[in-house]
Parts: C-alpha cells; structure tokens; sequence
C-alpha cells in the first residue's frame, strides 16, 4: 500500500518542474504580489513537539476565494536525536522539492520569496486543505530523512499572524548567515554543491563555499558540509576544491569537475567571482541578480521582491529570465543577498566599486558591508530613473566608475594617435585584482578612436 494512498491527489517527482499559469490556479500563496510570506523550520527538542500535528492559523484552502492572492507561512518545528540547529536551513530548503512532488501544486524560491499555487484541477481532485499538504510533507520528509524523528507544522494564513511571524522568520535567518560569516574560501579543502534546482534548470549547479552562499540565499557553506553528513545521496555533495587556477576570478580544478559531471557535459567551467567569461550559473530561484550596464560601464543590482523597472527600463523578470535556467551569460549574474556582503562579490570585476545602481531596500539591508567611500555614490530608484539621470549621477557623486570613462578616453585618444597599439593589454585599475582591456578593431573618426570590441583579461592572465 503506498503511503499516499488516502491523499486525493498523485505525488510524486514527476510531479517536479510543473508550471502552474495563472488561469489554471485556483489560489496563489504568496508571490511577488503579496508583502508578507516565509518558510521557516526550527529544531526542537523531543518533548517540544506533538508528533504529526499539524494546525492552520487562518482560512483553510477551501475557505480561500478561487482566484485570490494571499499572505502565507509555513512553520515546521523538527526534533530527533541527530537534529541539530545547523540543520534548521537545509531541511528548510527541502520544502520546495517536496512541496514540488505533489500533483498541481507548484512552489518557488525560498525563505520570505515562497511563491505557492494550487491548480483547480487538484483542488476538484480534493485538494482542499492545507492538512493534506501537511501529511505529504510530513511523510517525505521522515522517509528521506530519518533523522527526523518527530514533525509539527503550522500553516498560516492570518494576515496580521503572518506579518508578525515574518519579522521573526527574516531575525533567525539573518542570525543563520550571520553566524557562516567570517571563514575564507582560503581556508577549507572542500567546497560543496547543491542540485537541487534542476527540475526547473537541469544544467544548474549552485557551487557553495564559505563567502559565496548558494544562491538561493538558503544554504551556507556550514548548512551544506551538515547536510552532505546526513543524507550523502541527496541533493548537496561534497566538491573537493582541487587546485586554485585564479584567485581573483575563483576557478577551481575541483568546481570545474564537478559543474562538468552534474551538468553531463553542458558547463566545463566555472568563474565564481565574475559576472563575465565563465559565470556561476543561475537557476531560478536567486534572490537577486547583477546586470552589466554597458552604458556606464557598471553594474545594476536588482532583487526579486522589486517590482519597478530598473534604471535600464527592464523589470527583474526579464532579467531574471535572460540568466535562468543554468545558463552562463555574460553581464547577467544570479546572486543571493548574502553574497553581496562578501569580500569575495564580484571580485574579479571590482567589487563594491563597480556597482552603481541598487534598490534602496536593498542597499539598506547591506549597507554595513558597502565600502564607506562608495555610500551615498550608488544610486537607487529614488534618485534614478533612466540611464541618462544614472550618468549625472555618478558624475555629481564622483563614483569610481567615472574614472574608468575618463581612462576610457584616454585609450580612445591615445589610439587615434598612434598608441597604444591595437591589441596591446591596457591595465585599468579598479578595486580587487585590477582590470584589464584588448584594444581591438578600432576606427579611428576625426581624429578620434572608437573602440568597437573589448576584451576582458583578469589581472595576471596570460594572453
């Protein structure tokens, strides 16, 4: 008898990846649209927890109206004896594939981005409590992790619950990354990686060390090396970190095997700290993604709650969507909060002092971590609103990236009269490693040089 046997809908991994549209959803959980959701686990002791309670603060499912957008949590309580607080994060995560395993029911991102629908068609099926949900995760989670001895969840669908318990869920994430802070790439032998995402991106692999979280925002270097522990054929796997072929862009033998063999073949190469030549992938579930603005010659930052358009005219969706899916894609960097308080973000394109446009809810939640010459330099979408406004800006704010034009202009003139050579490396200093340029196919118009085509090369590479 399967142990699903009593729930009116099938589960599931084939199941995994369905896309719900909008006119085939009976209710939307959470999502762009609504303020206030979170997913939230919290190990506890043995004597804490009911086993296999499961309660709803709120409507139910079939209390909702069809059509309806709704603030939405859920709160899962673990104990066991193996059950400790590094975990708290990776069994957290698990709840976007198991949510995933059930029919009509498709879950999204992570954290306070969870993006829930249900389908008519399960609902119709029966699938109208948040109960049934409840016993399908209760019953993957303690058959794929055993160390799960007893589980409660809480659903919560109040509003006014679900904002009050949303503060409390974003203090015990920030308390998890701060916590992971402060050990270097440098100092470990082992990174990890994390499939968990290919369902939806089936060339993704998320490489995570101890400055560069996965980037989901979820899962710490820590949250991985406790995960890998205890369930070794799950989803996040040791990566020996092997030889270091460049510091400053990140290129490890070990990441680069292991990117190759998760993806069968499809990326060979990995650069972790660069948004150019071999980026990270992205799957589709980052909190952020960086965007090369050519205009200025720097780099945007847009996270998934911002719903305007950024300073070049694109929403995050459309970002988003040029980066998703596992691809690597020059200038398009899908990246988590936490990596941006990184000393290792963006080091091989410079960091901090290349970014020039963030939103302010953002830059207020890093803002410790930003260079104190670059603050009040970076714009936000309530100083900004066009490309045009950006470069008056940057030019009032005297931001570092005013001084790569000038060195710019300095080469273009310099080739219109005879130096430097076409083709020959120019070194442009700009934060981290430095940066270099090729000077190729230039046309020289009165007197002037317009360089047409440039190549990137970090500080010390051969060419």
């Amino acid at each position: 008898m399967s142990m699903f046997e009593d729930i009116p809908v099938d589960v599931g991994v084939i199941y995994e990846g369905e896309r719900i549209r909008k006119a085939q959803m009976y209710v939307e959980l959470g999502g762009p649209k609504v303020d206030y959701k979170f997913e939230l686990v919290r190990a506890r002791s043995m004597d804490e927890i009911e086993d296999g309670k499961i309660t709803i603060i709120g409507p139910d499912l079939n209390e909702l109206e069809e059509g309806g957008r709704y603030p939405f949590g859920i709160y899962i309580e673990v104990a066991g004896k193996q059950i400790e607080e590094e975990l708290e994060g990776v069994i957290e995560r698990r709840i976007h594939e198991y949510t995933n395993y059930i029919e009509g029911v498709m879950h999204l991102n992570q954290r306070y981005d969870i993006w829930i629908r249900v389908s008519k068609n399960s609902y119709k099926k029966g699938l109208t409590s948040f109960k049934i949900i409840g016993k399908v995760l209760e019953r993957l989670f303690k058959s794929e992790l055993p160390i799960i001895e007893k589980m409660q969840i809480t659903f919560i669908t109040d509003p006014k619950e679900v904002e009050k318990r949303y503060k409390e869920a974003l203090e015990v994430y920030e308390a998890r990354d701060a916590r992971a802070r402060g050990l270097k790439d440098e100092e470990v032998d082992m990174f990890y990686g994390c499939s968990l995402c290919q369902s939806f991106a089936p060339t993704h692999v998320c490489i995570i060390t101890p400055q560069r979280y996965s980037n989901c925002g979820a899962i710490s270097w820590f949250d991985a090396r406790a995960a890998a522990r205890v369930d070794p054929k799950g989803p996040l796997f040791p990566v020996e970190k092997g030889e270091c072929l460049d510091p400053i862009k990140g290129e490890y033998t070990g990441a680069n095997e292991a990117v190759k063999k998760k993806s069968l073949g499809a990326i060979k190469r990995v650069w972790l700290y660069t948004a150019f030549g071999y980026p990270h992938t992205s799957c589709g579930c980052f909190e952020a993604a960086a965007f090369y603005i050519p205009e200025v010659d720097g780099f945007g930052i847009v996270h998934r709650g911002f719903r305007g358009e950024t300073v070049n005219g694109l929403k995050f969706t459309t970002i988003a969507d040029s980066t998703a899916g596992g691809r690597q894609v020059d200038g398009f960097h899908g990246i988590s909060i936490e990596y941006m308080r990184s000393p290792k973000f963006l080091q091989a394109d410079g960091g901090w002092e290349r970014v020039v446009w963030v939103p302010s809810e953002v830059l207020e939640r890093v803002k410790d971590f930003v260079p104190p010459h670059l603050i009040g330099k970076i714009a936000t979408e309530k100083d900004v609103t066009n490309i045009e406004e950006l470069k008056e800006f940057l030019k009032e704010r005297n931001h570092p990236v005013v001084e790569r034009w000038k060195k710019m202009e300095e080469i273009a003139v310099g080739a219109a009269e005879g130096a430097p050579e076409v083709g020959e490396l120019i070194e442009m200093p700009v934060g981290a490693g430095g940066f270099r340029i090729r000077l190729e196919n230039v046309r020289i118009v009165a007197k002037k040089a317009i360089v047409r085509k440039v190549s990137r090369h970090g500080k010390g590479e051969k060419s």
